[in-house]
């Protein structure tokens, strides 16, 4: 039944009773809640904030200003420093031969075994002998049949030489046979010639070491037919006691290698392993190579290595160490304490407050794990070596033992792996 309006009028819209403003009212209501309630949260959340930052105010320049765990070593003094040459040489052998035979025939014995060390002189292989044989037999026959002639004719010059005295022959007979003795002689000089060279022709059936060192693989096996025109050979002999090793250096340090050859000075030179840790040989310095490499920059030495051990083998590559010259009394410091930036080459220096200052520095060579400083040190300054990248002029520091500082990180890792463990399984760790 429609709801009429004062005046008898119906009402057009008889839900707008009492209860639709009700509902008005409500949302309204709500709504100015929400309002009420984001205000005093965000009120809440400054309010909170700013008793932090005050309650610390110094909390920002405390994390700055905590001291940097570093350690750090003395320079000190050595004795003894040498100025050490690195770089990487191919070892190469003294001579390398290829064995081949100088006669043709069939190879009736191998008398070498494959890898072993051979001298000079000794016993390679064996060529069928026989054929040769025969023909030094042969000259040697010829040989006696005109030693023979020659005796007979210079027995009857002889008794011509009477008869000439005597008036008994004519002068044309005693002529004609002193130029048959001279005949004689030179036919018996050409017969011994051959038979020379047939003893020689023998003696090539047995082939023998050229030079000592090692063979190789043999390229022929026994029971073929060898030829002096083959290209091959029978196998290659390399000679390693003693073997030398070549190696570039740069350029800018040949002056100072040549002029230590020119004053007589030995130069030892080490030969490593590619782990540069195992010794395979100490030799010397030979000599130079008579160019530079225009392409590297670099010129090759050669040194010479006793290698009884036969511990380098040819073609192998040796990481080097020439031994150039030597220090007395030089200050040294770790390698890993130099730095490199925009002051140059320097290094962090910790005075006796426990803060660190910047020290630029002239370094000289390097050996091993440490440099000589030319400039900027004193003995037992104490440099850092490690924790550098945190460090800034001035800033403070606590040292600690280098031994200690591997244990001391694994503890503050596990501290921080339990604290990160446990806040995650709190309830409150949300």
């Amino acid at each position: 039944m429609n709801q009429t309006q004062p005046g008898g009028v119906p009402d057009p819209y008889p839900q707008r009773s009492g209860t639709g403003r009700w509902w008005w009212t409500l949302a309204g209501v709500a709504l100015l809640l929400v309002l009420v309630a984001a205000t005093w949260r965000l009120t809440r959340t400054d309010t909170s904030a700013a008793p932090t930052d005050t309650s610390k105010p110094g909390r920002g320049s405390d994390a700055t200003s905590r001291p940097i765990s570093v350690t750090a070593q003395p320079a000190t003094v050595a004795p003894k420093f040498d100025i050490l040459l690195g770089a990487l040489g191919t070892v190469t052998a003294r001579n390398t031969v290829v064995v081949h035979v100088r006669v043709d025939g069939q190879l009736t014995r191998v008398a070498f075994t494959e890898g072993q060390l051979v001298r000079q002189g000794d016993l390679l292989a064996q060529i069928d002998p026989r054929p040769f044989q025969v023909v030094l037999d042969n000259a040697q026959g010829t040989l006696a049949r005109d030693k023979a002639q020659l005796a007979n004719a210079i027995i009857d010059l002889e008794r011509y030489r009477g008869l000439i005295a005597d008036d008994s022959i004519p002068k044309q007979t005693y002529d004609s046979q002193v130029a048959t003795v001279e005949q004689d002689k030179a036919l018996v000089a050409a017969d011994q010639a051959q038979v020379d060279s047939a003893k020689l022709q023998l003696s090539f059936t047995q082939v023998t070491a050229p030079v000592g060192g090692r063979v190789g693989l043999r390229q022929v096996d026994q029971g073929n037919m060898v030829h002096a025109s083959d290209t091959n050979g029978l196998v290659i002999i390399t000679e390693v006691q003693p073997i030398d090793v070549i190696f570039p250096i740069p350029q800018d340090r040949l002056p100072a290698v040549r002029r230590r050859l020119a004053q007589g000075a030995r130069m030892p030179v080490d030969a490593y392993e590619s782990d540069n840790r195992t010794l395979l040989g100490t030799g010397a310095l030979l000599t130079t190579d008579n160019q530079i490499d225009t392409t590297t920059g670099t010129v090759k030495l050669k040194a010479e290595f006793a290698n009884r051990d036969t511990a380098l083998f040819p073609n192998q590559f040796v990481n080097v160490r020439l031994h150039l010259d030597q220090v007395d009394n030089a200050l040294t410091i770790p390698s890993a304490a130099v730095q490199r930036g925009a002051p140059g080459t320097f290094v962090y220096v910790v005075k006796d407050d426990k803060t660190v200052q910047i020290q630029t520095l002239t370094l000289g060579p390097t050996e091993g794990e440490r440099v000589q400083v030319l400039d900027g040190l004193a003995a037992n300054d104490k440099v850092v070596t490690d924790g550098v990248d945190k460090l800034r002029d001035g800033a403070a520091v606590v040292l600690i033992d280098a031994s200690a500082r591997p244990a001391l990180g694994d503890g503050a890792r596990g501290a921080g792996q339990r604290k990160k463990g446990k806040s995650a399984s709190s309830p409150g760790g949300q």
